[in-house]
C-alpha cells in the first residue's frame, strides 16, 4: 500500500466527472499501466451512510469511481481530458462488513483484461489490514465522435 497520493481532494475533479456531494474517492495514490490505488474516507454527511455506516449502493460507487479515476490518470498525465466511463457490470461483489463513519478506505483496482472499449476491473477495498469488499466490474469508456 502506498501512503504518498498523487492526487487528493478537489484535484481528483481532473480525473473524475462527479462533483460533490457525490464524490466517493479523495485520494489517489498510484497507478501503472494494468494497477492503481485509491482511497476514501468515509464522511457521516455522505449520501450513502445511514446508521453510521457507509451502505452498499456506496461501496459499488466508491468502486465505480476508483475505476474511473484510475481511467482518467494517463490522460490527465498527457494533458487531455479523461473520457466519460459506464458501469457495464458488477459481478462477485462480496461485502465481508460495511465501513463505517471515520474510517478510511484504500482500493486496489487491477485490470484483468480489456477488449472493444470495455475494461474488465478487480477490486479489493480494505480498511488497515481487514478486507471489507471485493468484486470485478466491466467499465465502458465512451469514446467522442
Amino acid at each position: 500500500m502506498h501512503n504518498k497520493p498523487l492526487l487528493e481532494g478537489e484535484g481528483l475533479y481532473n480525473l473524475i466527472p462527479q462533483r460533490d456531494p457525490i464524490v466517493m474517492v479523495d485520494t489517489f495514490f498510484c497507478a501503472d499501466e494494468t494497477s492503481a490505488e485509491t482511497g476514501l474516507r468515509v464522511q457521516s454527511g455522505c449520501l450513502f451512510c445511514e446508521g453510521g455506516l457507509l451502505r452498499e449502493p456506496g461501496m459499488i460507487e466508491h468502486v465505480a469511481q476508483s475505476a474511473a479515476a484510475f481511467a482518467g490518470y494517463a490522460p490527465y498525465t498527457r494533458g487531455e481530458q479523461p473520457k466519460l466511463g459506464f458501469i457495464g457490470e458488477v459481478k462477485k461483489f462480496k461485502i465481508s462488513r460495511l465501513p463505517r463513519v471515520g474510517e478510511s478506505l484504500h482500493t486496489t483496482l487491477r485490470v484483468m483484461g480489456e477488449a472493444a472499449g470495455v475494461t474488465l476491473i478487480a477490486a479489493e477495498t480494505r480498511v488497515d489490514d481487514e478486507v471489507l469488499a471485493t468484486c470485478q466490474m466491466k467499465i465502458f469508456i465512451k469514446n467522442e465522435e
